[in-house]
């Protein structure tokens, strides 16, 4: 397999994160880390580089100022834009971020025509969306990471009630990124073993609205920014799949024509992961609950698409 460029737009912690966890990966040949801040990106690549020997791998990190250096990213990994704060809503960041991607959406494009873009910057539905309409690619080339992270946490706390293995707990969350995302409940195992058989209904529920607050519990503790340890893993193990063309199943933000009954948005759905992008959108029958979550979140999501609808 070609090893490849990906840039990561913002070296932040959860681009730092990212950058990281994916050189560690060792599926790539080169990371670019990008930021307006002088010295940051090339102080934490080279950072991460010094440690190639010790976590045994070969990926090149560079970290600069300038968009040049980006030019023929495969991937291009959006993380640029202002973190949440306590009492801060992901809808909050809307107008300040949504300037931020538009223009990192144009300068990349303009030195990288055929990358596949994985957009992090929150509200994470809504700054996919825009990224997709700026950039006029073709759909399966923009990407949200949310799933991913939201079906994690999830998980997580999913294993702890167990009482199980972390890695033996199977599960799924669709929808906005957000408190109107849907775990399945009814997806869920544990080794196997449907967690409804296993965990009370009223307990079960209160882990729902755990996951749906994940984020917001996190930034409660840390105060000045938001979670990004297991944000920047997530979005490795996106680019991963798509660079290894590994066809891995992961919930992320995508563009729906019509599939689980909903079109004209991007959000949260199961996805098939490979060179091209999003190469399939997994569809299945839902519950007339799980619909009505669905729809509601759609709702938000739309409602919310109308403050971008001019941006080009």
């Amino acid at each position: 397999m070609e090893k490849k460029r990906v840039t990561i737009v913002g070296a932040g912690h959860v681009g730092a994160t990212v950058a990281r966890a994916l050189a560690e990966m060792n599926c790539v040949q080169e990371i670019v880390l990008l930021d307006v801040v002088e010295g940051v990106p090339q102080g934490k690549a080279l950072d991460i580089q010094e440690s190639a020997s010790l976590c045994r791998f070969d990926t090149r990190l560079t970290g600069t100022n300038d968009y040049d250096d980006t030019a023929g990213s495969a991937i291009t990994v959006i993380t640029a834009g202002v973190a949440r704060k306590p009492g801060m809503s992901r809808e909050d960041l809307l107008d300040t971020n949504a300037k931020i991607v538009a223009g990192v959406t144009r300068e990349i494009l303009a030195r990288s025509p055929e990358t596949i873009f994985i957009v992090v910057s929150n509200p994470v539905d809504i700054m996919t969306q825009l990224v997709h309409q700026v950039s006029g690619l073709p759909k399966q080339r923009v990407m949200g990471m949310a799933g991913v992270l939201d079906t994690a946490r999830f998980q997580t706390f999913v294993a702890e009630e167990v009482g199980c293995s972390y890695q033996d707990v199977v599960g799924m969350v669709l929808g906005g990124h957000g408190d109107q995302m849907v775990p399945l409940l009814r997806l869920c195992t544990a080794g196997g073993v449907p967690v409804r058989e296993l965990i009370p209904e009223e307990r079960l529920q209160e882990i729902v609205r755990r996951t749906q607050q994940g984020g917001a519990e996190i930034v409660s503790y840390l105060k000045t920014g938001s979670a990004f340890y297991a944000p920047g893993v997530s979005v490795a193990e996106m680019a991963r799949a798509i660079v290894t063309d590994s066809k891995r199943v992961m919930p992320c933000v995508a563009a729906l024509e019509g599939e689980f009954g909903i079109s004209g948005i991007m959000m949260g759905v199961p996805c098939v992961l490979g060179n091209e992008g999003v190469e399939k959108i997994l569809e299945f029958a839902l519950t007339e609950e799980e619909r009505a979550l669905m729809e509601a979140s759609a709702a938000s999501i739309r409602k919310n698409a109308e403050t971008i609808r001019d941006y080009r």
